[in-house]
C-alpha cells in the first residue's frame, strides 16, 4: 500500500475529518488529507489528479455522497470510494455499492474505516499488479510478432542485398584500380554492408539471432557504427568518440555488441531532452580495490572498458537501484518499454562482461561496460576482406535458389570463374536437374534452406541418398532460429548466411571442395 495515502475527505464537519485521520494514523496508516465541503471544492481537488482514495459523507448541504460518487466514477472509475453515513442504514450502503462505491462505513462503527481503507488499497495494488502483468503479456506478444515479422523481412531483404552485393562484386572485378567509377562502386559496397548490419540489429532486438562469439576489436565495432549512432541523436546533442590505443581484443557477438551500444546511446539521448554532450570512450582497465566491490563476480583479469557518458538529467539513488529491472522505466507512458538497459545487462552477461553506473541527479550519467580482454588475434572474417576472388576451379555446381535474380547473378559470376553451373528454382526441380545431368558429376550443391514445395534440407537428404559423394552448402537469409529448426546449423554442416560477397562464397566453395575427403 502506498504511503502516505492522499485522501480526499468530503465532509462538512472538520472535527469528523480530524477524527477519521487520527483513527487511521493510530492503526499505522500514514495519510495526507485534503478536505472538501462543497461540490466545487470536491471537483477541484479531484482534477489535481493525485488523490489515492475518497471518503465521502452521505449527506451535505446542497451536495451528497451519491452525487460525489457519480462524479468520481464518470472520470476515475478505479479510484477507491468509501461512503460514510450516520443518518441511514445498510440500505443506503447497499445502494452505494451498486453505484460503484468500494465500501461503506456507518458512523456508529467508525473504527471499521481502517479495514475499509486497507481492503480498498489492497484491491488497488492487486489491480495495478494485474495491469502490469497484462502489459508484460501484451509486450511479450508484440515481441513474438516482431520476431516473426523480422524473420520474413530478413529473408526478403537479405535476398535483395545478395543481388546488390553480387552485381557490385561483378562490377568491381571489371573496373581497374584507377577507374573513376571504382569509388562509386565501393560506396555501394559499403552501403550494402551497412544495410546488412541494420538487418542483423533488427534480428538481435527481436531475439531471433543466435549468439556467435568471435574475437573482436571494440574500436573497430564502434567505428563501423559511427554514422548509425549519429543518426540516433538530435541536432542539439554533440557526439564525441574517444578511442584508446592498444586495448587488446574482446570475445563477443558483433550484432549483440552493436545492440548494447545502441541501447546505451539511446538511453543517454533520452536523458538529454534539451541537448548536451554524449561521449563514447574506450580504454584499458584492471580490477583494483575500488572496482572490486561493484563487480563481485568479476575475475582479476585485464579488461577492455567501454564508457558511454552524458551530461543529462542524471538519476536518483532509487532509480539507480531499479535501473536494470525488466519493464522499469522513468519515461512517460508510450515512450519506453523498460527493456533497453535490461537487454544491455543480459547481453553483457553473455560475454562475461560487467556493467557499472555512475550518476548524480542533475550531473549526468556514465555507464561502464567491462569486457574481459582476450589475447587472441582477430579472425580473418573480422578483418577487411580483400575484394580479390579466390582462385576458382572447373567443377560442376548446382545452384538451387527460388530468388530468380539472385540465382542468375550467382550462376553468372561462378561461370565467369570457370565453374560449370546448373540451376534450379525449387528443391523438386533440383532433384530433377541432378537426375537428368549427363556430364561430370556434380561436386557441390549450393541451396537455399527454405523454399516453396521442398526445402533445401529435404532435397539434400534425397541427393545424398542417391549420390553419397556430393557436397552441400546451405545458405539462407532467414534468422538463425528458423534455420536451427530446419536442422541446418548442426555440427559439420556447411552454411553461409545471406547476403554474401562473391569472394566469401568462392572461398567457402574452395574450403569445401579442397578439404580432404572423409572415409566413407
Amino acid at each position: 500500500m502506498k504511503t502516505p495515502l492522499h485522501i480526499l475527505h468530503l465532509e462538512d464537519d472538520p472535527h469528523e475529518v480530524e477524527f477519521i485521520q487520527d483513527i487511521l494514523k493510530k492503526e499505522g496508516i500514514s495519510c495526507k488529507v485534503t478536505s472538501a465541503q462543497t461540490e466545487p471544492d470536491f471537483k477541484q481537488a479531484l482534477e489535481k489528479g493525485d488523490i489515492d482514495l475518497i471518503i465521502a459523507d452521505y449527506s451535505l448541504p446542497g451536495f451528497d455522497g451519491f452525487a460525489a460518487l457519480k462524479i468520481t466514477r464518470e472520470k476515475w472509475p478505479d479510484l477507491p470510494f468509501i461512503l460514510m453515513s450516520g443518518a441511514v442504514g445498510e440500505e443506503c450502503g447497499i445502494q452505494s455499492l451498486k453505484m460503484g462505491a468500494t465500501d461503506y462505513v456507518l458512523k456508529d462503527h467508525r473504527t471499521r474505516i481502517v479495514h475499509a481503507v486497507r481492503r480498498a488499497m489492497r484491491e488497488v495494488d492487486e489491480r495495478i499488479e494485474r495491469k502490469r502483468l497484462e502489459e508484460r503479456f501484451i509486450l511479450a506478444q508484440k515481441m513474438e510478432v516482431l520476431g516473426q515479422l523480422s524473420s520474413g523481412i530478413a529473408h526478403d531483404f537479405n535476398n535483395i542485398l545478395g543481388i546488390i552485393i553480387g552485381n557490385n562484386d561483378y562490377l568491381m572485378g571489371k573496373l581497374g584500380a584507377d577507374d573513376p567509377l571504382r569509388k562509386n562502386v565501393e560506396e555501394i559496397q559499403h552501403a550494402a554492408a551497412r544495410a546488412a548490419a541494420v538487418t542483423r540489429q533488427l534480428l538481435v532486438f527481436s531475439r531471433n539471432q543466435a549468439v556467435q562469439t568471435v574475437v573482436l576489436d571494440l574500436n573497430e565495432v564502434i567505428k563501423s557504427m559511427d554514422q548509425m549512432l549519429s543518426q540516433l541523436l538530435t541536432e542539439h546533442i554533440e557526439l564525441k568518440i574517444a578511442l584508446g590505443q592498444q586495448l587488446g581484443n574482446i570475445k563477443a557477438d558483433s550484432g549483440y555488441l552493436g545492440q548494447l551500444l545502441m541501447n546505451l546511446v539511446i538511453n543517454a539521448r533520452d536523458a538529454m531532452p534539451h541537448g548536451g554532450r554524449l561521449t563514447i570512450e574506450t580504454s584499458s582497465a584492471k580490477l583494483d580495490s575500488n572496482l572490486a566491490p561493484a563487480l563481485p563476480d568479476a575475475v582479476a583479469d585485464p579488461y577492455v572498458l567501454l564508457t558511454v557518458r552524458d551530461n543529462g538529467t542524471g538519476m536518483t539513488e532509487e532509480v539507480k537501484a531499479r535501473l536494470f529491472e525488466a519493464f522499469f522505466t522513468t519515461k512517460p507512458k508510450g515512450s519506453g518499454t523498460g527493456l533497453g538497459l535490461t537487454t544491455c545487462q543480459t547481453i553483457a552477461k553473455q560475454f562475461n562482461a560487467h556493467i557499472t553506473v555512475e550518476s548524480e541527479l542533475g550531473e549526468g550519467s556514465a555507464f561502464h561496460v567491462y569486457f574481459p580482454r582476450v589475447d587472441k588475434p582477430l579472425p580473418l572474417t573480422s578483418r577487411h576482406l580483400p575484394t580479390i576472388v579466390p582462385k576458382a576451379g572447373g567443377e560442376t555446381l548446382l545452384i538451387v535458389e527460388d530468388e530468380t535474380a539472385l540465382r542468375r547473378m550467382t550462376s553468372m559470376a561462378l561461370q565467369n570463374l570457370g565453374y560449370t553451373v546448373l540451376q534450379a528454382g525449387t528443391g523438386q526441380e533440383g532433384l530433377r536437374v541432378a537426375a537428368e545431368h549427363q556430364g561430370p558429376p556434380i561436386a557441390l550443391v549450393i541451396t537455399d534452406v527454405i523454399m516453396p514445395d521442398m526445402g533445401g534440407k529435404d532435397m539434400a537428404d534425397w541427393l545424398k541418398a542417391t549420390y553419397p559423394e556430393i557436397n552441400v552448402l546451405f545458405t539462407s537469409g532467414y534468422t538463425d532460429t528458423t534455420i536451427v529448426q530446419q536442422g541446418v546449423l548442426d555440427q559439420d554442416v556447411a552454411f553461409i548466411p545471406k547476403p554474401y560477397s562473391l569472394a566469401s562464397l568462392v572461398a567457402k566453395i574452395r574450403e569445401i571442395l579442397d578439404a580432404p575427403q572423409k572415409p566413407g
